[in-house]
């Protein structure tokens, strides 16, 4: 009997250009990462099965037949980062509004000037929705307010709180000397320091922004959504902290910053990390799956 197209209604094509774009999502999570060589894995086991399936291949067919039940396990075991990343990616967008543009942004801005140009390594991470409890624990709390001249004091070398990063809930600096989690992303380049790599970490499980600054050039990076954009002006950086908070086009004494309104953004965590010579970004922090950090 020949082989015949099911007739296609509009409901099908509804629901085909629905999982069609929820395949794609779901590769474009997973491009880049060690995820997608696993998937590639995982498919290749899937075809061996359906080969010896039909060619009657009983040993082969067997042995993929007794691992299949334990594929679900080993999918979450193999795939926690992805999936929590993943998952908070699903809650990032608010139904209705936007975001609140974080307080003493300006206060954060000056400090910055300041430390890129004396070199100054710092990391700073500005929370949105995503709490950050969890690293805030790891560092010293803090619950003060936001101002230039303490950021400074932070991330001045000798400094008992400068290794780690600074958190920044609304307007208040919760804690310092905080431990962040490294990204493993194989497409980062291997040249990348490890308070470059916690910027980026950390923006890969939260929906945080993370700001950097070297302390070898002074230049200023920030990170979202576990890309980084380098050598970036203080304007510039204001400028992406309006677009994570999805600000209307407004003018501050810096500078103008911010996007046109609705304009699509990406949002991003604002992590200050950059340690001076001696913390533990340039002593190559280790971060644990448990929330461990040490300093080789």
């Amino acid at each position: 009997m020949p082989f015949q197209i099911p007739h296609l209604t509009v409901t099908a094509v509804i629901d085909i250009l629905v999982v069609a774009a929820i395949v794609y999502q779901l590769l474009q999570i997973v491009r880049g990462t060690r995820a997608f060589h696993i998937l590639v894995g995982i498919a290749t086991v899937a075809v061996a099965y359906q080969i010896a399936l039909r060619a009657r291949l009983e040993l082969l067919r067997s042995m993929i037949a007794l691992i299949a039940p334990y594929t679900g396990i080993a999918i979450i075991v193999l795939f926690q980062a992805e999936i929590r990343s993943t998952l908070a990616r699903l809650g990032r967008r608010r139904l209705l509004g936007g975001y609140r543009r974080p307080e003493s942004i300006e206060e954060i801005v000056l400090a910055l000037k300041a430390l890129a140009d004396t070199s100054t390594g710092a990391l700073i991470v500005i929370e949105r929705d995503i709490g950050l409890r969890t690293f805030i624990e790891s560092g010293v709390s803090l619950d003060s307010r936001v101002s230039r001249d303490l950021l400074l004091s932070i991330f001045q070398d000798g400094n008992a709180l400068h290794d780690g990063a600074v958190i920044v809930q609304k307007s208040r600096i919760a804690a310092a000397a905080c431990f962040l989690p490294l990204s493993v992303n194989p497409a980062i380049s291997s040249s990348t320091g490890t308070r470059h790599r916690a910027g980026i970490g950390i923006t890969e499980e939260t929906d945080c922004l993370s700001i950097m600054v070297s302390e070898e050039t002074g230049a200023i990076s920030v990170a979202a959504f576990g890309e980084i954009e380098r050598g970036l002006t203080p304007e510039q950086v204001e400028q992406r902290i309006d677009r994570h908070f999805d600000v209307a086009r407004r003018t501050h004494p810096g500078g103008t910053s911010g996007l046109r309104p609705g304009q699509p953004y990406r949002p991003a965590t604002i992590a200050v990390q950059d340690a001076i010579p001696g913390s533990v970004a340039d002593d190559a922090a280790v971060f644990t799956e448990s929330g461990a950090g040490a300093r080789s």
